[in-house]
């Protein structure tokens, strides 16, 4: 709380507003858990806002004295009637002020009917219909709005606090601004490939570790286990393809605007090849100046 509190101090204070983030889309995409991210971030919050006072908020918010530098406000279809007006409201703002950002969360029907399901809530656009109608008459409604939005996040896969950790990653990360977020993410194919993943490299044509008694308990970050998958001509010949496209891949996104970008790489059981690969590929990133790198092992622990 204490973190949150101090960082809460450096963006409000006397100065006027500098962001404005309007969060909306699907009920049931995760709208609370962006609201509850941005109020992390220290961004002053208000949820199911009418439209109209958007802009009323905003206008306050730009007086000097204020005490609000950064804001994000929620704006659904629980606001009735008055959310028709969101499109013109958003077109209105920004004169005098910061144009506003819109956050568009969504989600694949499946995902959001088994939410309701889980909620034992009602849908706003069906009260006292099917759910299934209620997502879809909402997801028609919403079609102008998406393609207004600056961000659009798909939630189908994401937990509460990977939604959070991702806003706070591409769009509360200021300190590390105009640079492209890489995660590394490392599985094994027998657990699933991850569905958010960007790009994904299949390492299992390199040598398997699994099969030497000495290795297996180790990981791809020992020494040993690196050598042995590193042994031979394959790892050299596939980092002499694989590391100057990234070399051309990364720029080129960064050009683009995008923020973050998930390069997983697979095993058998992700314990062994695609954290070697992972690692490998991380040391040659960390010396850019345009990204910021990080990695997940999501599956050395339950490979044996």
């Amino acid at each position: 709380m204490a973190d949150h509190d101090g960082e809460r101090a450096q963006r409000s204070g006397g100065g006027q507003l500098k962001a404005l983030v309007v969060i909306t889309g699907h009920s049931g995409a995760g709208k609370s858990e962006a609201i509850a991210a941005f109020e992390d971030g220290g961004y002053f919050c208000v949820d199911n806002l009418p439209p109209r006072m958007i802009g009323s908020l905003g206008e306050l918010f730009r007086h000097e004295g204020s005490g609000v530098e950064y804001a994000a406000v929620v704006s659904d279809v629980r606001g009735g009637d008055y959310f028709d007006e969101l499109i013109a409201v958003l077109g209105e703002l920004g004169g005098d002020g910061p144009k506003p950002m819109v956050l568009f969360l969504e989600a694949d029907e499946e995902t959001l009917l088994d939410r309701y399901k889980e909620t034992r809530r009602r849908h706003p656009l069906a009260p006292e219909g099917r759910i299934v109608d209620g997502i879809r008459a909402e997801r028609e409604l919403l079609a102008p709005l998406r393609e207004r939005a600056d961000v659009v996040m798909d939630t189908t896969d994401l937990t509460g606090g990977e939604l959070r950790r991702r806003i706070r990653e591409e769009m509360l990360g200021r300190d590390e601004g105009g640079k492209l977020a890489v995660t590394l993410l490392t599985f094994g194919f027998k657990n699933g490939p991850p569905r958010d993943a960007d790009l994904t490299l299949d390492v299992r044509f390199l040598p398997n570790p699994h099969y030497d008694p000495e290795l297996r308990p180790q990981t791809g970050m020992d020494e040993a286990v690196r050598a042995y998958v590193e042994s031979g001509t394959q790892a050299g010949e596939f980092y002499g393809r694989l590391l100057p496209l990234l070399e051309f891949l990364v720029p080129a996104y960064v050009a683009e605007g995008k923020t973050h970008l998930t390069i997983a790489v697979g095993c058998t059981g992700g314990r062994h090849r695609s954290v070697t690969v992972a690692d490998r590929i991380r040391r040659d990133l960390e010396g850019r100046d345009d990204v910021v790198v990080k990695v997940q092992h999501r599956d050395v622990e339950l490979a044996s």
